[in-house]
């Protein structure tokens, strides 16, 4: 290796040492704490407790609130909660709010029997996940505001280090604990690791944003007042829907003209692969024969260790070689380790097997989040920063979880192996998307 290689090495490395940088390790583990509660823990619990295949698949759509948070990210972005907003500034307040919510219903899906008390479950499930997106909402519009575009593939990455270490508390430990006691107790637990969050909004100070705007200083809602025949409150409402909503989605598209539907597209398709088959992976793994604490020790422990691993390395291979080449290599690596999980259905229950299978997955799904994290953020306009960021990640997870509703009556009609197959060839198309906007020398960073 060259001396300036190295160098350029040491460079990129030396992004996880800012403040900024360090700070995002606690707020990425409050936005992990709810997401396998609500997802793979919880249909690892509801299979356990004998719930049928295809009644779990259909609990994916529960996954829709995450992808239509762009709905109610204007109020998180604009509205001033009475006191939490005074107490804790805007991003902050919204923070507590949210965990409150999250620990309200955890505790709430502990004490109830699913057997006996499904739509409860889910119902507490959906209060669980629209508190969790809307603390996604605010913690990423606090993480963009927190630094430049340029470090925020390393902000991504140590977010997704602390997101990860939360799936490892609430997917290992949620499964040991209900291994070795009950789901009872192992949601309790959970709930109480919601403290974990509280804790990283108390000790965060809240971000400034110079390019934000207040509403009535947006040149569209300028525009407005200037134009409209509508007075005292009605005009007030129009012009803050005219502030909150419109000038956003304005924003975007005049920032990136006709290009923004194929962003948009890329954004909704992305994912679809590892998504869509998220919720197939725990039957998958115990239909094969395989225990809790065996799921729990490979694919939370080792699995999560990959994904850490992963995620990191996303952050220096965007600080070394930019971000839409590892864009394209992240879209290529998951759609072909998802073919893994055919094979694995074919091998059976062997250790070995599940380990390979899952070490690949996750060393590729934290790399490609890392990425596409920080990709997401260079398209956001600071001034709208919490409304068009959720707009992004509605459409990140909206394909894949109506794609992933029917996945369990997939399986039961034809097999894990046919499932996993269709899951991975979703991929194809964000892959022939990313390569169409290189050729076009579309730059996220410029637009």
């Amino acid at each position: 290796m060259t001396t300036e290689s190295a160098t350029g090495w040491r460079h990129a490395w030396a992004v996880y040492t800012r403040p900024t940088v360090l700070r995002m390790l606690l707020l990425g583990f409050s936005a992990g704490i709810p997401y396998m509660l609500v997802f793979s823990t919880l249909t690892a619990w509801l299979r356990d407790e004998g719930v049928s295949r295809t009644a779990i698949g259909f609990f994916a759509w529960i996954g829709i609130t995450y992808s239509i948070k762009v709905f109610w990210s204007p109020v998180v972005d604009r509205v001033r909660l009475p006191l939490l907003t005074r107490a804790f500034g805007q991003r902050r307040g919204w923070m507590l709010l949210a965990q409150i919510g999250i620990m309200a219903g955890l505790a709430g899906m502990a004490l109830t029997d699913p057997t006996m008390q499904l739509t409860q479950v889910a119902l507490l499930a959906v209060l669980v996940a629209f508190s969790a997106a809307t603390q996604d909402i605010t913690i990423d519009a606090f993480r963009i505001e927190s630094d430049s575009n340029e470090f925020q593939a390393a902000l991504a990455g140590t977010y997704v280090l602390g997101y990860r270490m939360a799936l490892l508390a609430t997917g290992a430990g949620a499964l040991y604990i209900a291994d070795f006691a009950t789901w009872t107790l192992a949601y309790l637990c959970m709930s109480a690791l919601v403290l974990v969050g509280v804790f990283a909004v108390l000790i965060s100070p809240e971000p400034t944003s110079l390019e934000r705007l207040d509403i009535e200083q947006d040149p569209l809602v300028i525009g407005y007042r200037e134009r409209s025949r509508l007075r005292g409150r009605f005009q007030d409402v129009g012009a803050w829907l005219t502030g909150a909503v419109v000038a956003p989605l304005v924003d975007f598209f005049r920032r990136n003209g006709w290009m923004a539907l194929a962003v948009l597209a890329l954004i909704g398709l992305f994912k679809v692969s590892d998504i869509s088959m998220a919720a197939m992976a725990n039957p998958l793994y115990l239909d094969l024969g395989f225990s809790l604490s065996e799921i729990a020790t490979v694919t939370n422990v080792f699995g999560i260790a990959m994904t850490i691993t992963g995620g990191l390395l996303g952050g220096v291979l965007v600080a070394r070689y930019g971000l839409m080449p590892m864009l394209l290599a992240s879209a290529i690596i998951v759609a072909v380790t998802n073919l893994l999980f055919a094979w694995l259905a074919t091998i059976g229950a062997e250790l070995w097997a599940l380990f390979m299978t899952i070490g690949a997955d996750n060393l590729a799904n934290g790399l490609s989040a890392t990425v596409f994290i920080a990709w997401l953020s260079a398209l956001v306009s600071r001034r709208y920063t919490a409304t068009q960021y959720a707009l992004f990640s509605s459409f990140m997870t909206l394909p894949g979880k109506l794609l992933g509703g029917p996945s369990g009556w997939i399986v039961d009609n034809a097999g894990y192996v046919f499932f996993f197959l269709y899951a991975s060839a979703l991929g194809i198309p964000a892959i022939l998307l990313i390569l169409w906007l290189m050729s076009r020398r579309y730059d996220a960073t410029t637009s």
